[in-house]
């Protein structure tokens, strides 16, 4: 994608609240009792949790693909990629299908979360870096911002769907 359509994508998910500030919308989801947020732009669907079929010598994090109308989409559990503590799915275990336009061309993947949380319009000025070591995960993180007292890490999906490049 050249540059000026790069930044004409970015200029079109910005929007403005009524004090002028400028916002982006943010997915938020809930792993280990802590809040995530990706683009909502990037969302595809929402999914209850099944089955993926298995694909042998995979990492532990990736659960299997999905075929979605016709499309293979790897799944990879969020929980196990950021090396949570492990817990069984339930009835509000979902996979968020996400699609980002990367270096490599488009990608899809969906992502195994706890639950879905809100969905955030975000003043771009507020969101502040982790100010944090760089770890193994690290540079899946965009930023942090602070919603209703609650804090939000968000996820910089190019670099989370790119994991395995």
């Amino acid at each position: 994608m050249s540059a000026a359509a790069q930044e004409s994508v970015e200029i079109e998910k910005i929007q403005t609240t009524e004090e002028g500030l400028a916002t982006q919308q943010y997915l938020t989801f809930l792993m280990n009792d802590e809040e995530y947020g990706v683009d909502i732009l990037a969302v595809q669907e929402i999914r209850g949790w099944e089955r993926a079929t298995m694909v042998p010598n995979s990492p532990s994090h990736m659960k299997g693909v999905l075929n979605l109308r016709g499309t293979i989409v790897p799944i990879i559990d969020l929980r196990d990629r950021f090396q949570l503590p492990s817990v069984d799915y339930s009835d509000i275990t979902v996979v968020v299908i996400l699609k980002v336009d990367t270096d490599k061309g488009d990608r899809t993947m969906g992502i195994i979360v706890d639950a879905i949380s809100d969905v955030y319009d975000v003043p771009i000025g507020k969101v502040r870096t982790t100010g944090v070591a760089e770890n193994r995960n690290s540079h899946f993180i965009k930023g942090l911002v602070t919603v209703d007292k609650n804090m939000v890490i968000l996820l910089e999906l190019q670099k989370l769907l790119t994991i395995d490049d």
